[in-house]
């Protein structure tokens, strides 16, 4: 094998998400800054402190693939990631696996877990309660288990079952992975296919993420942290990254997929290059579970890293005077926190050059989809990179006096960038960047 680094690009994309189920109707949505943020249909959540979420809607999985039957009843994360990597591996023209080598193909995604039947779980747990109504009573509890598998053992709901279902749609017989890493997965999913690429371990691999914690235990679990924000009376505007009033995120669900193979194997077949993977880095904040480290050691890391990886220095503009990278895809939850730090670390990795960098969130107008969040944004800088302009952060009416960078507020810009930084951090203290590029 050459020593020669390989090149990796992208030659498909596809997504399932709030705001629409193909690439183009909802970039276009993006660019017009539109919102789809309602009450929450999946569960009666009239009680909780937040109602409200940005939800897949009028979605079939089975028109994406050959034979629903080969695939049970999949969960619905396994449902999101079929239609997005269905989209992406026909744009990407690689056609039937059959021709290729399935063994030279991988998988490598950022999944979370599905949908708990919490229904027939709680029937269960309440059955096998003793007499007390405190010990377990063994025997109740076995009969109890054995019904609730068989009602819902064939709705699968681990994070490993979105791709070793697209494994089987496209008949990939390649390294299958997936990390569950939080909210930095599927970004982190990306940098590590590609890196298996270049050490040669696959001349392909489909990557991404997808999750839906729209259930009771997610909403609870996030209500319970203070982190979603509770604007009841005014949904479409809750998401407020960036803004003096944000009191928090706004759930999201879904899926974003794409195709990437070596620069050699994409030129030998002809196919059509959307864009470079060209860093990536990677970091751990050693710090709270639930809190990013107040001075943004592990994110400023991680960014260092990604442009380290891609031969940019941080602190040098190019000769036509522009920053190293033009444009910054932020995690930009709108908590407080993570705004806040997200905007130092962007300062201490660029200097004065970070207020040259429009920076924006993407959040804003799709709520968070947590582990799938990070590769639907790296989407969207492919599409920025194509188009050259930036979708807006919305909702952005009274900045935060203390976040001064430029955040694009409410309308899209139109500009020249061929370099884009995505951001992704998770609980955890999981930091994840990385550099795409136009070819």
């Amino acid at each position: 094998m050459s020593n020669e680094r390989r090149r990796i690009v992208i030659t498909g994309i596809g997504w399932v998400t709030p705001m629409g189920h193909d690439i183009e109707s909802v970039w276009q949505r993006l660019l017009n800054g539109e919102t789809d943020i309602t009450p929450i249909e999946r569960f009666d959540a009239r009680t909780f402190p937040t109602t409200f979420a940005s939800q897949v809607r009028n979605y079939d999985w089975t028109k994406f693939v050959k034979d629903p039957s080969l695939h049970g009843q999949p969960g619905i994360h396994t449902q999101f990631a079929l239609g997005a990597a269905r989209q992406a591996w026909d744009m990407s023209g690689l056609g039937t696996v059959g021709d290729l080598d399935p063994h030279r193909i991988g998988i490598y995604l950022g999944a979370g877990e599905g949908v708990l039947d919490f229904q027939s779980y709680q029937k269960t747990c309440l059955a096998s309660r003793g007499n007390d109504g405190h010990t377990v009573n063994t025997v109740d509890w076995g009969e109890a288990a054995v019904n609730f598998l068989d009602g819902v053992g064939e709705v699968e709901q681990e994070p490993n079952m979105p791709a070793s279902h697209i494994s089987r749609e496209l008949g990939i017989r390649g390294p299958v992975y997936n990390c569950l890493t939080a909210c930095a997965a599927s970004t982190q999913a990306i940098g590590e296919a590609a890196s298996m690429m270049r050490r040669g371990d696959a001349d392909v691999m489909v990557s991404g993420g997808t999750h839906t914690m729209l259930h009771v235990l997610g909403v609870t679990g996030f209500n319970r942290l203070t982190a979603m924000s509770t604007r009841n009376d005014d949904p479409a505007t809750a998401s407020r990254p960036f803004s003096k009033n944000r009191d928090g995120f706004v759930m999201g669900e879904g899926s974003g997929i794409i195709i990437m193979e070596t620069l050699d194997h994409a030129t030998a077949r002809g196919a059509n290059v959307l864009g470079e993977v060209t860093g990536y880095g990677s970091s751990a904040d050693a710090y709270r579970i639930t809190d990013i480290h107040p001075e943004g050691r592990g994110p400023a890391v991680a960014m260092l890293e990604a442009l380290a990886d891609a031969g940019l220095d941080p602190a040098k503009r190019r000769d036509d005077g522009q920053p190293p990278v033009q444009y910054i895809s932020a995690h930009g939850t709108s908590t407080n926190e993570n705004d806040h730090i997200e905007t130092l670390a962007s300062k201490k990795v660029f200097g004065e050059m970070a207020y040259d960098i429009p920076m924006t969130s993407i959040k804003s107008m799709m709520g968070h989809l947590i582990c799938a969040a990070g590769a639907v944004e790296f989407i969207t800088c492919l599409l920025m990179l194509r188009d050259q302009v930036i979708p807006p952060t919305i909702n952005l009416d009274e900045p935060d006096p203390d976040l001064d960078l430029d955040y694009v507020p409410n309308v899209k810009r139109e500009t020249a960038m061929d370099t884009c930084l995505s951001n992704s951090f998770g609980f955890g203290g999981q930091n994840n960047t990385l550099v795409i590029s136009r070819v």
